[in-house]
């Protein structure tokens, strides 16, 4: 196998890990309607909901989808105000999550780029 192989995968496991580091809160997800809409809700769904922000504003935005999807199972028992706002905070999260992977993707391709130009052979 070539040695580019055993440093250009180490290369991207970094990236993806890196993405979402050094961002403070939510990025660019307003929790605000959600964490509103679920204060008073009954203890399953505010705690699924308060699950879902606190992943969120941690930039952990797989978990927080985890725990949209799990309260979208209930939407027979929510409020109209608590069905959008679980819609609406998918959509961003959703959005996050797309926006961190063309980043991620850009930075390996790029990386990739620049280790195989160190690697050539100097002709």
């Amino acid at each position: 196998m070539k040695p580019m192989h055993w440093i250009l995968g180490p290369m991207a496991a970094a990236a993806l890990m890196l993405s979402g580091c050094g961002k403070e809160g939510a990025g660019g997800v307003d929790t605000g309607p959600l964490e509103k809409s679920f204060a008073s809700a009954d203890a399953p769904k505010k705690e699924a909901a308060d699950k879902a922000v606190a992943a969120i504003k941690a930039g952990n935005y797989s978990g927080g989808f985890v725990e949209l999807q799990k309260l979208t199972e209930q939407q027979a028992s929510m409020t109209p105000e608590q069905r959008q706002a679980v819609s609406d905070t998918l959509e961003q999260v959703k959005k996050q999550v797309s926006a961190g992977a063309a980043t991620v993707g850009g930075d390996a391709e790029k990386a990739a780029g620049d280790l195989k130009k160190s690697t050539a052979d100097p002709q």
